[in-house]
């Protein structure tokens, strides 16, 4: 069945029906693609207008959940009809062998901001250029818990003190949620690579009848707060950010945060590959637009003059701020990616059972 559905994909790429492949290719054109919702609407209003104003090419938004975007453009790659641009590729997915087949290298590219000594390390490199960095973090409904708040993994398992339906995401990456059940399980923050999966596993029996939600984008994770699905959940600091935007009870807590981080990528075949570049440029040299975008979504900007433009209060919210990431968690990328298909072929089973 998932043969079929790909070689499907495969079909309707070819024929330009796709997603994103109905509209005519163009030299004043770029395609992006992002998870849409917020995020889209935010990118647009800092990005996509001022670009489209100062070049005149314009912009064709596409958006889906990571796990589609990438399903799409290894398709589009294997059928040589590639009929996207840009999008956004994890960190930790932007330094496997798999991003490095699909994406364009770089580093050339990155030559021409090497004396740029404001970028953060690595902001531009081989995989892309760095769109900000932000979280994955514990969120509660203030007004459920008006007493003592939980702050950490080990509370969100605690549903005797922190009683209510839980969130967690499911999207085909899922060493965060394990890397949590670890932490809530004792593991220290320091001893949690390389995952214990057996001892995650028991510890997701335990929260697994309180999961409410098991979301698979961020627009889901979003509406499950503001219906009341759950009280507690792991999502992105950005959605979280734009939930505190509409005024709604939420908290959250970065204790044991997850770092996370999302890279530019070139798509090998773009056909819209100059304008692609000319975005990127503009992307990194625009630090006001940086500054507005991490404002709204409370991300840490690839420049650090873009990161001292935001205001005093969200820059101490920033995942890279010292008294905030001492208290983060950093995944190690080269273990997630050389057992990518281990712990999403146990976590299916797991949540089939």
């Amino acid at each position: 069945m998932v043969h079929r559905r790909a070689l499907l994909l495969s079909a309707l790429i070819g024929m330009g029906l796709a997603n994103g492949g109905s509209h005519a290719q163009s030299r004043n054109e770029l395609v992006i693609t992002t998870t849409g919702g917020v995020q889209e609407q935010v990118l647009r209003e800092t990005f996509y207008e001022p670009f489209e104003k100062a070049t005149g090419i314009k912009i064709v938004s596409v958006s889906g959940s990571d796990a589609q975007n990438v399903a799409r453009v290894k398709a589009m790659v294997a059928a040589g009809k590639v009929t996207w641009d840009l999008y956004q590729a994890g960190e930790i997915q932007s330094s496997s062998a798999e991003h490095r087949a699909l994406n364009e290298d770089m580093a050339a590219f990155c030559t021409r901001f090497s004396s740029r000594d404001d970028l953060l390390p690595g902001a531009c490199n081989a995989a892309g250029v760095l769109a900000a960095y932000g979280t994955t973090m514990l969120v509660y409904n203030d007004a459920k818990f008006p007493g003592a708040k939980p702050h950490n993994w080990a509370d969100f398992w605690n549903v005797k003190d922190f009683p209510g339906p839980r969130a967690l995401p499911n999207f085909n990456d899922p060493w965060r949620v394990l890397a949590a059940a670890l932490l809530a399980d004792g593991v220290p923050a320091d001893k949690l690579f390389p995952l214990d999966l057996d001892r995650a596993f028991r510890k997701m029996d335990e929260i697994r009848p309180h999961v409410a939600v098991w979301w698979k984008t961020g627009d889901q994770s979003v509406q499950g707060f503001r219906n009341g699905e759950y009280v507690m959940g792991m999502i992105w600091q950005t959605r979280a950010s734009a939930l505190r935007a509409e005024n709604q009870p939420l908290a959250w807590s970065l204790d044991q945060a997850v770092l996370v981080g999302d890279r530019w990528a070139l798509i090998k075949g773009a056909p819209n590959r100059d304008n692609a570049l000319r975005f990127l440029e503009f992307y990194l040299t625009n630090v006001e637009g940086q500054a507005k975008r991490c404002e709204a979504q409370t991300c840490t900007p690839a420049s650090r003059k873009a990161a001292a433009m935001m205001s005093p209060e969200t820059q101490k919210a920033l995942p890279l701020a010292p008294e905030v990431f001492k208290g983060l968690i950093v995944p190690d990328s080269e273990w997630i990616n050389a057992n990518k298909a281990r712990l999403l072929d146990r976590w299916n089973a797991w949540l089939q059972q």
